[in-house]
């Protein structure tokens, strides 16, 4: 299943010692990763785990701390943190957890949404659109629908074409197979490859393990805010604690 470039060298994002504390709670406790240039990074876990908190965290949606590196340049320190807006400019886009498209627009409406504060020109924009609408022909075909009365797949597909609008560096999927019949999942999971064959860096939070672990070029696993596993995604797969933990419930 791994029909993806051999990622250069060199990371992205480098995530040392975060940690995200809710009211008492601890969601992170120390999370250290790094992932590469032009790769798939898998984040795989049981809910509850942290792994929203750790997308929410790099981000800027969620206050943590520790450091986060993107590039050469450091994004956090401690408290002092960018917006999320301001990380978003930088390339830093999330595609969120239960897809969150705004129901009363369009498709295209939504679409445009995500070029927020880029200041490109209008032959740039319909680039652009044209290359979510060659990715997702569905969205092409829909795009004066409203997005509330899409399906739950082409909802899936429009966030991720509104986040591809806002041209990405890093791209970070929560849960994108959450809800969705398979064979729009497998869809999805094309789409996601495809855009790593292109050379984009992808984080990917996923609950099957099974399909994640498939898609990635490396992976770790997340258990009560702690990474307990990391390493190759084909190697995680081969464990035998992983497969008795993760597999029996994602198939």
């Amino acid at each position: 299943m791994n029909h993806h470039i051999i990622p250069p060298e060199g990371h992205a994002l480098s995530i040392d010692k975060l940690e995200v504390h809710y009211q008492g709670i601890t969601a992170l406790r120390g999370v250290s990763l790094e992932i590469r240039q032009g790769e798939i990074f898998a984040l795989i876990g049981p809910n509850g785990a942290g792994k929203s908190s750790l997308v929410n965290a790099v981000t800027g949606i969620v206050p943590s701390t520790g450091s986060i590196t993107f590039g050469e340049g450091r994004l956090e320190r401690g408290f002092n943190s960018l917006p999320a807006y301001r990380r978003a400019r930088l390339g830093i886009i999330q595609v969120p957890e239960g897809r969150r498209v705004i129901a009363p627009l369009s498709v295209l409406e939504n679409l445009m949404l995500g070029l927020e504060a880029l200041g490109l020109r209008q032959g740039e924009v319909q680039t652009d659109l044209e290359r979510v609408f060659t990715l997702f022909p569905i969205l092409s075909e829909r795009r004066t629908q409203l997005s509330g009365t899409l399906s739950g797949g082409q909802q899936q597909m429009l966030a991720i074409g509104r986040a591809l609008m806002g041209r990405p560096r890093v791209l970070l999927l929560d849960e994108p197979s959450l809800g969705l019949a398979p064979v729009i999942i497998a869809d999805v999971f094309r789409a996601i490859q495809h855009l790593n064959r292109e050379g984009m860096t992808i984080l990917l939070v996923e609950q099957n393990a099974r399909l994640a672990l498939q898609t990635a070029h490396r992976a770790a696993v997340l258990e009560q805010g702690r990474i307990v596993k990391q390493g190759e995604a084909q190697a995680l797969a081969r464990d035998p604690e992983v497969a008795e933990h993760y597999f029996g419930q994602t198939g």
